[in-house]
């Protein structure tokens, strides 16, 4: 599978990286563009529901968002196009809309708090993957590389996870904005099914009637 057949996974890697580069030691750079709730809402700098998803706190939250949106995102995009499901426009949708939704969440709870921020492509990537499990639940995922798991299982624990996550805010990590991105993820990819190819839900419901704990590989 060469670039050529996955342009806009591609591209959107090369975005990210680069941004990465241009921001990891420009801290004024990074200021403006990060998402920050309490100056969204006094300045009305919306750009930054997008501009903050595609900046990374440090090469190990770059490279793993990036390394799953290869795969995933490479998928997902033969799929669409193959399928016809809205193509390469219908890819861009999910990974832009839930660039803002995954941010929505964050920005209605810390907008008086001055000194929230967040960044990270997570909330978009969550919502490639959750579209690829659309048209293969039972599929296999390796977490960590040894635990494997079928999508369906892995998609079930992923939203009990950030739901857990979130309502502890124990760390750093934007467990929100993975959720939504997620969810988002998921009722875009059945909306443009249902737009484009709705004979397929006969295909989903079929792959439904054979479950696979561990995935099928």
């Amino acid at each position: 599978m060469g670039a050529s057949q996955t342009p806009v996974t591609i591209i959107l890697i090369a975005i990210n990286v680069l941004m990465f580069l241009l921001t990891d030691n420009n801290a004024t750079l990074k200021n403006k563009l990060i998402m920050w709730p309490y100056g969204v809402k006094r300045t009305h700098s919306y750009y930054r529901f997008i501009s903050s998803g595609f900046l990374h706190a440090d090469f190990i939250h770059l490279f793993f968002n990036m390394f799953t949106l290869y795969f995933f995102g490479k998928n997902l995009e033969l799929i669409l196009n193959y399928y016809a499901i809205g193509g390469n426009w219908a890819f861009l949708g999910i990974y832009f809309g839930a660039l803002i939704v995954s941010d929505i969440s964050s920005y209605f709870k810390h907008n008086d708090a001055p000194s929230y921020h967040s960044l990270g492509a997570s909330g978009a990537v969550a919502a490639i993957v959750f579209a690829t499990i659309v048209f293969s639940p039972w599929s296999s995922i390796y977490i960590y590389g040894a635990l494997k798991i079928s999508a369906a299982v892995y998609a079930i624990l992923f939203v009990i996870y950030c739901i857990y996550m979130g309502k502890k805010n124990m760390d750093n990590i934007n467990h929100d904005a993975h959720l939504w991105g997620a969810l988002f993820g998921l009722a875009c990819t059945l909306v443009l099914i249902g737009i484009f190819k709705p004979a397929y839900f006969e295909l989903i419901l079929d792959q439904l009637k054979h479950p696979s704990l561990f995935g099928r590989d």
